[in-house]
């Protein structure tokens, strides 16, 4: 005898098919995790657990303190990361445009995560977008050192445009290779550069992801400092048992 599917399953495609046939458009913001409870008589974890899978397909997206919308088949950028080699392939299916490019400045905060004994570092602020749509906004910082040997790059300069990643850039002038990243994944609201940058409005919650990259010697060499407008992007990570 067939068990009849888990009651998260049987609402999960009872929603998926109600977004897919028009019933609620892009943008458009789904019941509540209470007024489905009470719609069909599930629990409020069975709700969650829905929706946490129709996040992770990108049929809808959330938005911390105002609900869960429905995504345009194809409009959201989904990204599975594991690796160094995932986050270098990047460059793969978006463009990347620099907004500043790379100059010094003095930065005390991120010359203090990157460990140097001054407060001077270089950075470059660009966007990057996903079939023309612009979905997050990053400032890298480089040491000086590490700057050095790519203040000349055209990948680097303002207004330039390409498929590279920063780490792409400067991973062949390294003495050793990045290893690690070190990952740190807030909500913040949205400045006005990052706003003008990703076409949204000044206070908009945005996900912040935070990287501190470092190499085969455990020398950082690289903080980046991103803004995801989370109407198009989900980001998954797969975790695995260890042993």
């Amino acid at each position: 005898m067939t068990r009849p599917a888990p009651a998260y399953q049987t609402l999960r495609e009872h929603l998926r098919d109600e977004i897919l046939a028009g019933r609620y458009r892009d943008g458009t913001r789904l019941p509540t995790e209470s007024e489905l409870v009470a719609k069909h008589g599930v629990s409020r974890q069975t709700v969650r657990r829905a929706f946490q899978d129709l996040v992770a397909e990108g049929v809808v997206y959330r938005i911390p303190g105002r609900g869960t919308y429905a995504s345009e088949t194809g409009r959201r950028y989904l990204r599975q990361f594991g690796s160094i080699e995932d986050l270098m392939s990047l460059s793969d299916d978006t463009t990347m445009e620099v907004l500043s490019g790379l100059r010094r400045r003095v930065d005390v905060d991120a010359a203090s995560r990157l460990r140097l004994d001054d407060d001077i570092v270089y950075s470059v602020v660009f966007r990057r977008l996903h079939d023309g749509v612009p979905f997050v906004s990053t400032t890298v910082h480089l040491a000086p050192a590490v700057a050095s040997a790519v203040l000349s790059a055209p990948e680097l300069a303002h207004g330039a445009v390409g498929t590279q990643t920063v780490i792409g850039v400067l991973e062949p002038h390294l003495p050793e290779p990045i290893v690690e990243a070190a990952q740190s994944i807030t909500v913040a609201a949205a400045d006005g550069a990052v706003a003008e940058a990703v076409q949204c409005e000044p206070g908009h919650p945005m996900l912040r992801v935070d990287r501190l990259y470092s190499d085969a010697e455990g020398r950082p060499v690289e903080l980046s400092v991103s803004h995801f407008l989370p109407e198009q992007y989900t980001y998954r990570v797969t975790l695995r048992r260890s042993g």
